[in-house]
């Protein structure tokens, strides 16, 4: 059984390195388009960054609930959870990118030691919103592949690695949220 899981597992592997390369390039790249400047007559979408910033949020407490229910042995909540943990991601995504190919990036007004406190997070969950792409792909493809061992090891630092991520995404939007225009 246990090496039939292990070949399930790693039949997901082509496509855990491909969209580990492939989401941070296409976010890069899309990051870079502004869609009004490529003439397009679109409204910038400056409604979604509390939205976006409300769904990490979200995303961080139901990783914590899903931590709880896990720790509970409550299996079937604990992966419905993760089901919506990963959804509310991809939905941040999507409004994230849509939002920068719309808008003008908004500058960081602030001076002083507050000014590096920003930047320091600003670029540790942008690193580690990278990092931990494989990390939840590789966790969440050893659990539909029954490799439970294997996915409590991974877990463990997919865990902090994405609850970081969720938490300082809300902690730069509130610090950036005073300089939008």
């Amino acid at each position: 059984m246990k090496q039939d899981n292990l070949q399930a597992e790693k039949k997901y592997n082509t496509w855990i390195v491909i969209l580990s390369v492939i989401i941070p390039v296409v976010v890069a790249i899309l990051f870079g388009v502004n869609l009004r400047e490529l003439g397009y007559d679109i409204e910038p979408l400056t409604f979604l960054p509390p939205i976006y910033a409300s769904i990490n949020a979200v995303t961080a407490l139901v990783l914590v609930l899903a931590y709880v229910a896990i720790q509970k042995k409550k299996i079937t909540l604990h992966k419905r959870l993760m089901q919506l943990a990963v959804s509310l991601s991809l939905a941040f995504l999507v409004m994230y990118v849509a939002y920068h190919m719309t808008s003008d990036s908004t500058k960081y007004g602030g001076d002083g030691l507050m000014k590096y406190f920003y930047y320091v997070i600003l670029i540790t969950h942008i690193l580690m919103s990278i990092v931990v792409i494989p990390f939840v792909l590789i966790t969440y493809v050893r659990a539909i592949t029954n490799n439970i061992e294997r996915h409590k090891k991974i877990a463990k630092i997919t865990f902090p690695l994405w609850l970081y991520v969720a938490i300082t995404g809300v902690v730069v939007y509130i610090m950036i949220s005073p300089y939008y225009v």
